[in-house]
C-alpha cells in the first residue's frame, strides 16, 4: 500500500523555531479569538436568546445562509489566492473584517435579524474562510516540507484553542450576569471582534514582506477584468484535473467531507440537547450557555491532545490506518456515550470526537501541501473547505429534518454510527488502491 511519508519527528519547539512559522500562527490567533467572540453573539442571539426561540430547520437555514454563498463560491476565490499576493490578502481581509463586524453587531444589538443582518454576518463569515484557506496556502512558504505535519497540528489546534477561548469568554460573560442574555449583549459581545481583527490585519502586513507568502511574481497571472473571469473557469478545471491527479490528496478530501457530514448531523443535535433537552425551563438560558461553554472547553481539550497525538499515530500506524481507526472510533463513541443522554457523557464524547476530527484536519491539510504543486494549492484548499461547509450544512439539515425538537433521537445517533463505521470501511478498502503516477504539470491560471 502506498503512502506519501511524511516525517512527524519535529516537535512543537523546533517548529516555533521558525520565525515566519511563528508570525504566521501571530496573525492567525489573533484573528480566531475574534472569530469565537464574534460567532458567539451570533450563536447566542439564536440559541439562548429569551426574546426568540429558533426552530430546528430556522438554526440550520441560518448556518447555510452564513457557510453556503462562500462555499459555492470558494473554489474561484482559491484562483484569487493563486494569483494575489497572499500576504496582502490576509491583511486586506482582516482589515475588512473589522469594519464589517461593527454594523453586524449595531443590528443585533437592535434586534433587527433581517436582511441586513444576514448580509453583513454573511460577509464576515465569507471573508473568513478566504482567510483561513489563505493561511492554509502559505504555510510551506514559512515551514519546511518534513514539518508540515507538526505544523499543521500545531497551528490548527492553537488556532481551536483560540477559537474556544473568544466563545467561552463570550460564555462565562452571560452566564455571570456581566451582560444581560439579550441582543444589547449579543451585539456588544460581537462588535468586540474587531479589535481583534484590526490587529491581524495590521500584524499580516508589517510581519511580512511583499511576496514572502507566494505566490511568486513570474507565478502569479495579470489580465483584464473581463479576462479573468475566464481565466478562473479555466484554473478551476486545471486545479481539478491537478487534484485527479493526486488521487491521496482527492481521496482525503473525500473522507473528510463525509466525515463533516456525519460531524454536522451531531453538532445540531447537541446543540438543541444543551438548549432545549437538558436543564429547566426556568433558567434554561443562562444554564444552557454555561454547559455550552463546557462543550467548548470540552472541544478545545481534545483539538489541544490532537496536536499531541497526531505525529505519534501517524509515525506508528501510518496515514491511513490512523485515519481509519479514527473515524470507526468515532463510531464507537457516539453509541457508548451518546445513547444515555448524560451531560456528562456527551461532554466525554465531544472530547474524543474533537481528538478525531483535529487530527483528521491535521493530516487532510497536510497531504493536500504534500501532494499538490504550490501554484494549485490555493484554489485546491478552497476545494477542500467547500466541501467542508457544504457536507457540514447537509448534516446540519439532516438533524433539522430527522430528530426531534429537543435533539432526542436514538435511531438517529444509530444511523450516524453506522455511518462513520461504514466510512471507516470504504477509506481503508480504497486506499488499497495504487495511487496514480503523478506527471509534471505545468501551473495554469
Amino acid at each position: 500500500m502506498s503512502q506519501t511519508v511524511i516525517s512527524t519527528t519535529p516537535g512543537s519547539r523546533a517548529i516555533l523555531a521558525g520565525s515566519g512559522f511563528r508570525r504566521l500562527l501571530t496573525v492567525r490567533l489573533t484573528s480566531q479569538i475574534s472569530d469565537g467572540l464574534f460567532q458567539a453573539g451570533l450563536a447566542g442571539s439564536i440559541l439562548f436568546n429569551p426574546n426568540q426561540k429558533s426552530s430546528p430547520v430556522e438554526i440550520a437555514m441560518g448556518f447555510a445562509v452564513l457557510l453556503l454563498p462562500y462555499s459555492v463560491l470558494g473554489p474561484y476565490v482559491g484562483v484569487l489566492l493563486d494569483r494575489w499576493d497572499r500576504r496582502a490578502s490576509l491583511s486586506v481581509a482582516n482589515l475588512s473584517r473589522a469594519v464589517l463586524v461593527l454594523p453586524a453587531a449595531a443590528l443585533l444589538w437592535t434586534g433587527s435579524q433581517g436582511l441586513g443582518f444576514g448580509l453583513f454576518a454573511l460577509l464576515v463569515i465569507a471573508v473568513n474562510r478566504f482567510f483561513l484557506a489563505g493561511l492554509s496556502a502559505a504555510l510551506p512558504r514559512v515551514v519546511e516540507d518534513e514539518k508540515l505535519v507538526p505544523a499543521n497540528a500545531l497551528a490548527a489546534t492553537l488556532g481551536t484553542i483560540c477559537y474556544s477561548i473568544g466563545l467561552f469568554t463570550a460564555a462565562a460573560v452571560i452566564s455571570f450576569h456581566l451582560i444581560g442574555a439579550g441582543s444589547h449583549g449579543y451585539g456588544a459581545i460581537a462588535a468586540t471582534a474587531s479589535v481583534g481583527y484590526l490587529a491581524s490585519g495590521l500584524l499580516a502586513r508589517t510581519l511580512f514582506k511583499p511576496d514572502s507568502l507566494g505566490p511568486l511574481e513570474h507565478e502569479r497571472h495579470t489580465g483584464k477584468l473581463s479576462r479573468a473571469v475566464i481565466e478562473v473557469a479555466q484554473g478551476m478545471v486545471a486545479g481539478a484535473a491537478h487534484l485527479f491527479e493526486r488521487r491521496k490528496a482527492a481521496r482525503a478530501i473525500g473522507l473528510q467531507a463525509i466525515y463533516r457530514l456525519l460531524y454536522g448531523t451531531l453538532t445540531l443535535a447537541v446543540l438543541l440537547l444543551f438548549s432545549r433537552y437538558f436543564g429547566e425551563e426556568a433558567n434554561r438560558a443562562s444554564q444552557s450557555l454555561r454547559d455550552l461553554g463546557l462543550v467548548v472547553i470540552a472541544g478545545a481539550a481534545g483539538a489541544a491532545v490532537a496536536a499531541v497525538v497526531t505525529p505519534i499515530g501517524v509515525r506508528k500506524l501510518g496515514q491511513i490506518s490512523w485515519l481509519v481507526s479514527l473515524v470507526a472510533g468515532v463510531g464507537a463513541v457516539v453509541l457508548l456515550c451518546g445513547l444515555p443522554f448524560n451531560k456528562l457523557l456527551l461532554l466525554v464524547a465531544t472530547f474524543l470526537i474533537n481528538i478525531a476530527s483535529q487530527s483528521m484536519k491535521i493530516i487532510v491539510d497536510s497531504t493536500i501541501q504534500h501532494e499538490c504543486d504550490d501554484a494549485y494549492r490555493g484554489r485546491i484548499f478552497s476545494v477542500n473547505d467547500t466541501a467542508f461547509n457544504l457536507c457540514f450544512v447537509g448534516g446540519l439539515f439532516i438533524t433539522a429534518l430527522a430528530f426531534p425538537a429537543d435533539g432526542k433521537s436514538v435511531a438517529g445517533l444509530f444511523s450516524v454510527a453506522t455511518g462513520f463505521v461504514v466510512l471507516a470501511i470504504w477509506f481503508a478498502i480504497s486506499s488499497r488502491q495504487p495511487n496514480a503516477a503523478v506527471p509534471p504539470a505545468p501551473a495554469q491560471g
